[in-house]
């Protein structure tokens, strides 16, 4: 009775479907646009990394707008919920009207302007929350509901479409449509929180850029979020290249988010009772291990990549889960409005995304790789070394900075 009427089941739900807009995209956005319209895997990259460049403008932007329309919050977040649904809709269900990549560009931009606009205000009231649920505890309290919530949309949202090919369903127009209509289940869920609710004024970036334990958080969101960026960019390539397997890539997608939102709620309590510094720590040696044996997989090898979605989905649940508590408890002191904090928090774990793509689509392209399965063994061993390789060197960086980062008492 407790969580129905702090509403936590609210919020898990309104991060289910944020979620369900961010990481997912990058799955399956890429590989349909290549399949469906012939577009290069080049150009979907440089469209992705040109977005991520203007959220270095616009994030910071929407931070301020946050502040600005605070007294009508709840009339903002029903507009932009209204917006992302639709652009969902445009992005997968509508067949271009003009050039594919350039509807493509437009498309994410609405989607990923309204995807940050509801992330910092969301998790910007989840400070006044979480601190109403009792300081500390209500932090890791709120986010074990809140990123529970999160990581159960992203596993549904992964294999959605995979379910409605199996239903002989338009798999794509019917995932639109249901995101659509799960903003409004969302946002009618969580409208209660947001009348009568405020962001306090605050004194800009400043602030929190100036503060040495924030900006090292930051600079840790960026690092270890690069891991789950390339792994996610070039998921569904591996499976269907380099595992020849076909089929497979929903469920081994859920397998890795259900591993990642199973573990979640467990990282919490470890990280209540040893603290969240050395549960991040254990989920990132966890991380390494389960990427380093991804090295050696080849053509059949679908169990034992059944087992390594099983171990960095459970990794993925520690940084996805501890990393925004810690952030949040660090802007309750530093930054009390939050939401130009988490302006900058949207934008450094989504910069990791646009990275990968840049980064990494060219080079895959240039090795010679193709979408199917006849690849040379030079294309499958650049697959392999970006998918596996590349996570283990930048999870390693992300461990030398969590060392060197005093949190709380540790």
């Amino acid at each position: 009775m407790a969580a129905v009427r702090q509403n936590l089941g609210g919020y898990a739900l309104f991060a289910a479907v944020l979620a369900a807009a961010g990481l997912p995209i990058y799955i399956h956005a890429p590989k349909f646009y290549v399949d469906e319209y012939g577009v290069s895997l080049a150009a979907l990259g440089t469209v992705l990394f040109v977005l991520r460049l203007i959220d270095v403008v616009q994030d910071p932007l929407l931070g301020k707008l946050a502040v600005a329309v605070r007294r009508f919050q709840w009339m903002a977040i029903a507009v932009t919920l209204a917006v992302m649904g639709l652009a969902m809709i445009g992005l997968f269900a509508v067949t271009p009207p003009t050039n594919p990549v350039l509807w493509f560009a437009v498309m994410l931009t609405l989607v990923f302007s309204a995807f940050s606009f509801l992330t910092i205000n969301f998790y910007a009231r989840g400070v006044q929350k979480a601190d109403a649920l009792g300081g500390e505890t209500g932090y890791l309290r709120l986010a074990r509901w809140r990123e529970t919530g999160a990581l159960l949309g992203v596993c549904v949202a992964s294999v959605m479409p995979s379910i409605f090919l199996a239903l002989a369903w338009p798999e794509f127009v019917s995932y639109a449509l249901v995101f659509a209509l799960a903003c409004v289940v969302a946002g009618v869920a969580m409208h209660v929180e947001w009348r009568g609710s405020t962001i306090e004024p605050s004194a800009g970036f400043g602030v929190v850029l100036q503060d040495k334990i924030s900006r090292r958080l930051l600079l840790i969101a960026l690092v270890n979020a690069a891991p789950v960026a390339v792994s996610s960019t070039l998921f569904l390539f591996f499976v269907e290249s380099r595992l020849d397997a076909p089929g497979w890539e929903g469920p081994l997608l859920l397998l890795f988010f259900v591993a990642a939102a199973a573990a979640a709620p467990m990282w919490s309590a470890l990280a209540e009772r040893i603290g969240a510094k050395r549960t991040l720590l254990a989920a990132m040696v966890l991380a390494i291990i389960a990427f380093s044996f991804a090295m050696m997989l080849g053509t059949g090898d679908t169990v034992l990549f059944a087992i390594i979605c099983l171990a960095s989905g459970a990794a993925v649940g520690a940084d996805l889960t501890l990393l925004p508590a810690i952030f949040a408890k660090r802007m309750e002191t530093v930054a009390p409005s939050a939401a130009e904090g988490f302006a900058l928090w949207g934008f450094v774990s989504k910069f990791t995304l646009a990275f990968a793509a840049i980064a990494l689509l060219p080079i895959l392209e240039a090795s010679g790789f193709v979408s199917g399965p006849d690849n040379s063994e030079t294309a499958l061993r650049t697959l392999t070394l970006l998918y596996a390789g590349v996570p283990c060197a930048l999870k390693l960086v992300a461990i030398g900075l969590l060392v060197a980062t005093p949190i709380g008492k540790e």
